[in-house]
Formats: C-alpha cells, structure tokens, sequence
C-alpha cells in the first residue's frame, strides 16, 4: 500500500511532500460507489471517514489467521498479544505519547463514562467539574452524571456565539480551589472550531485539577502531541481516522495509575490495560493501528521514522484542508439563503462546516443532495448544547467536512447541488 501512494507524489505550497489526492483516493473502495450517474462524495467525514483497503486486509488478516484470546501459551495467542503491543506502539506514535500510555475500548465515549466513574469514585459533594458549551456530549454526559450521583457541581466555559469560541478569560474566572476536573474538546465536531486546549490545560493544571481532552474531531485534522498539550488524558476514535469503531485514550502514567478503576478482580490491573474492560475488539484495534500507518504512508519516505512521517502528512493535509474549506465556505457564503456557522477561514479551525438553507430542513437538504452522490450529515452531532445556544436544538443543522480524499471537483458539486435545491430545481 505504501508503494502506492508514494508512486505518486506532489508538492503542495509550503513543499511538504504528499501524496497526490488521486493517489489516495484510489485505496478507497467505497469511492467506487454511485448514485446513478453520479459518483459519491463523501462530506460526512465527521461522522465517521471511509476505510482504505489496507485497513480492512489487516483486519481480516487478523480475523484468519492470528484471531485468540490474550495472555495464553499457544502461538495465537501470543501473536496477538504481540499485535496489540505494535497497535500501542504506533497509536503512541500517532499521539505523541508511548506504548505504555495507549488504551483501547468500544468508543470514546464508553471510555469517558468508564474514566468518570474512576474519577468520582474520589469526589465528595461540593467538589467542581468544569466542562465547556462546546464540546459533543461525550465529554459533557459523563461529568452530568457525577455531579448528580456524587452532589458534584457543575460549572460551563461559555460559547461567545460571536466568535464561536471560549468566552476570553472565562475559565479563569471558573476555577477555584474546589476545581477537581476540567473536561474541555480540542476542536468542534460541529462549528469546527480549533481551541487552544494547552492554554487552557496549564490553567486547569495549576489550579490542581484533572485534564480530560476530547480530541475526536481535531486528531483527524492535526498533529496530536500529547507532551505539548499537557493533559492526563486524552481521548480520540480510529473511526475518524480511516480505521474502524475503537476508541483510543491516552492516560498520562501517574494520573491513570492514581484511578480507582472498577474492574473485575482477576482482570489486569496494570497501566494500561486497567482501562480496558472485558475482552478487547483485536481486529479492530489492528485496523486502528493500519488506520496510522495508511496515515503514515502519504508522507512518502518510507525510511523515516513513523513519528515524523505523520507529521509530513499531517501537515500536508492540513493545509489541503484549508483550501477545500475556503472553496467551501466562499461559495456557500455567496448564497443569500445559507447561513454559516463557525470561525471564518485563515483561523484555528478544522475543515467542518455546518449551515443552514431558509426554508429547508436540514433533513430535506441531506436528502436533496443524496440522489446527487453528494453524502452529508444533519442534526446536532451530540453537540447538543451548541444547537441549543445557536437555537436550532430541534431543527439541527446540515454538516460538510473535507477528509483526505476530498476533492475540489466533489465540493463545487456540492455547491452546485446546494443553489440547485434554493432555485426549487
């Protein structure tokens, strides 16, 4: 797979060696897909990204012929062991963090409520949570059914709907010596927004309280490096990266040795397989680990080290991005009926965007654009107090983000499907 995409290679503006879009595109199968004449373009990245082949081969691979439990005498069962230490290790190398610092489990979000109930099995009522109006749920449920369980309070970093940003300053004026968690997003599934997370965690740190990162929509988009951003844990899923449904949290070693994890008595109760509960989805996990070395492989130079590799293309994909999403976003706003929601281009954000058009639902518009081959998203993603405070709790929004293979051919279709629908074609 590699050999592939480093057949064919470009240099973007700042000269970061990358594959070429169509070179990469062609390890996506489901690329292949139309909708009668109309290729498919997939904008629901989001929500979850399409998987290259490699992906899948590791997986099956797996699955014929190394597939055991853990921690047995027989050679499947070792090789699996062997195969999840390699996902460690390279997940490691996807955030910046070592091997023995990886967990995996079902999602992010069942690894956050698992992590929550350790945390307040130390709280006592009175003790604060801050959590923020930006972030998806997941980061926000969990610590909700703490402060009713344990008599914990509450505290919200407030969305400037100006700017759709942190309120300036805000979470200084929230913290306090009963400060015990701050649970904050790295970038918005919804808005797009990029935070400036490792501000606001030296803040959370000094005030002595737990750091928890929801870094699910910004480790698709950039260079996670857990070390600079400082936090105890760290929490993002394959699914958005090109792999398959597995959650991946990265617990700083003294802050996840110091949890109180409920776990089974003859269950692993080392770092940091004390996160994990019950048996793991091993080729799923394998497919995460594939998911980083597909990611790995756009940089090119295959003799590199796999840590600077992702940070070539990282980087190139980056800036890829934030011409996809100047194309998207002028020409939306260039449409009296749409309304934008997010940062403008040019500022810390990811390459998601959501709108609304007067007069359609947003349900309506995803199904107008479907028969078109162009594929997105519509309601409130779980950043439900997001729409809540932008006022379209019910009605949701239509969601379009640009992932790897994304095009600017897909996006002036859809652009064109978009005016279509508003001069009533």
């Amino acid at each position: 797979m590699s050999a592939i995409l480093t057949s064919t290679l470009v240099h973007d503006d700042r000269d970061t060696m990358i594959a070429s879009v169509e070179a990469i595109r062609g390890q996506f199968p489901a690329l292949a897909r139309c909708e009668g004449d109309h290729p498919v373009a997939y904008f629901d990245g989001p929500g979850g990204t399409q998987v290259p082949r490699s992906v899948a081969d590791a997986m099956t691979y797996y699955l014929l012929h190394h597939n055991a439990n853990t921690h047995w005498a027989y050679p499947t069962s070792v090789e699996t062991d062997a195969l999840l230490m390699q996902a460690r290790e390279t997940l490691a190398d996807f955030l910046g963090a070592t091997a023995g610092e990886i967990a995996f489990g079902a999602n992010m979000t069942t690894l956050l409520f698992h992590i929550a109930r350790a945390i307040g099995r130390g709280l006592v009522p009175g003790d604060e949570i801050i959590v923020t109006e930006l972030d998806h749920h997941a980061n926000v449920a969990p610590w909700q059914a703490l402060a009713k369980e344990r008599g914990v309070v509450l505290k919200w970093l407030p969305l400037d709907l100006d700017t759709y940003r942190h309120e300036e300053g805000a979470l200084e004026r929230l913290l306090s010596d009963r400060t015990k968690v701050v649970a904050i997003g790295a970038a918005s599934n919804i808005l797009g927004t990029v935070s400036d997370v490792p501000r606001l965690v030296r803040l959370a740190r000094a005030a002595g309280a737990i750091t928890v990162v929801d870094a699910v929509h910004y480790a698709p988009h950039n260079l996670v490096d857990v070390r600079a951003i400082g936090a105890d844990f760290l929490l993002c899923s394959a699914y958005k990266f090109y792999g398959p449904h597995v959650g991946v949290v990265y617990g700083r070693g003294e802050a996840t040795a110091a949890l109180d994890v409920p776990r089974l008595e003859p269950a692993p109760d080392w770092v940091p397989e004390c996160l994990e509960t019950g048996t793991q989805n091993h080729e799923g996990i394998v497919g995460a680990a594939a998911a980083v070395e597909f990611l790995a492989s756009i940089a090119g130079d295959v003799t590199a080290p796999r840590r600077d590799r992702l940070a070539t293309a990282m980087h190139g994909l980056h800036e890829r991005g934030e011409h996809l999403f100047a194309q998207l976003w002028h020409g939306l706003s260039e449409m009296p009926a749409v309304t934008l929601y997010g940062p403008r281009p040019g500022t810390p954000r990811t390459p998601t965007l959501s709108f609304r058009v007067q007069g359609h639902a947003s349900e309506s518009v995803a199904k107008y654009l479907a028969p078109r081959g162009v594929y997105v998203s519509h309601g409130d993603f779980y950043a439900t107090t997001v729409a809540r405070r932008l006022g379209f709790e019910q009605e949701g929004f239509v969601r379009v983000g640009c992932s790897c293979y994304t095009t600017t051919a897909e996006i002036t279709r859809l652009l064109d499907g978009v005016r279509a629908l508003i001069a009533g074609h």
